[in-house]
């Protein structure tokens, strides 16, 4: 019985995270019906388990359920993008003073060698993997920071807008833009200036809302 239990909590999770990761990824485009017969075939589970991974990536707000036509990947508008990157602000304030208070020194090190590739990848204009680094540079940033309740409300709210972050990233100049301020933001926390840090993410996003509001995105504000 235990094993049957097991077995089945492993499925819910495997197909949470494989569909997260195809949504998140762009392997499943907004507005795409999620079939349940077909994503069982694609990840192997009951029936059930992916029931309960889409319940799940519903209360996340990346899928929603339409009445009478089943559910699928979420569109996001670009002003729901702008006010989740609001909300995002004053978490992600609270995140970077939290790490230039408790980073440490290895993790500074690691901060300043992300940002170092940031800057190599933008000079290449390699701006795929430019988008890659700025994830990974904030995963640094929530880790150092010890507060994982932000971190995961933080997470919550970007994986809504990743798609827009990441046309953003291949904006004529906007690479440019963003890595100047989170260069800032990286300097604020190795100084361990949690004020200064605070503001330079802020700044940071504020720019992204600017983007955000000058960017149009055909058919992502639809919601028929």
């Amino acid at each position: 019985m235990e094993s049957t239990v097991t077995g089945a909590a492993a499925g819910r999770t495997m197909a949470h995270q494989r569909l997260r990761e195809a949504i998140t990824g762009s392997e499943l485009a907004p507005g795409q019906r999620l079939i349940e017969a077909d994503l069982v075939g694609m990840f192997g589970v009951p029936r059930n388990a992916v029931r309960l991974a889409l319940d799940a990536l519903v209360a996340e707000g990346l899928v929603e359920r339409i009445p009478n036509r089943g559910a699928r990947v979420r569109r996001v508008s670009t002003e729901e993008a702008v006010a989740i990157t609001e909300c995002r602000m004053a978490l992600e304030g609270l995140i970077a003073a939290k790490a230039a208070q408790h980073a440490t020194d290895a993790e500074i090190a690691d901060l300043q060698a992300q940002v170092e590739q940031m800057r190599v990848a933008v000079e290449a204009g390699e701006l795929v993997r430019y988008s890659t680094l700025i994830q990974e540079l904030h995963q640094v940033i929530r880790r150092a920071a010890r507060q994982p309740t932000a971190a995961t409300l933080i997470e919550r709210l970007q994986a809504q807008i990743i798609r827009h972050q990441f046309r953003l990233s291949l904006r004529p100049g906007r690479p440019q833009v963003s890595l100047a301020g989170l260069t800032a933001l990286v300097a604020a926390i190795s100084a361990r200036d949690p004020e200064a840090a605070e503001a330079a993410i802020r700044a940071h996003l504020r720019g992204v809302i600017a983007a955000l509001n000058e960017t149009t995105v055909p058919g992502e504000g639809s919601r028929a």
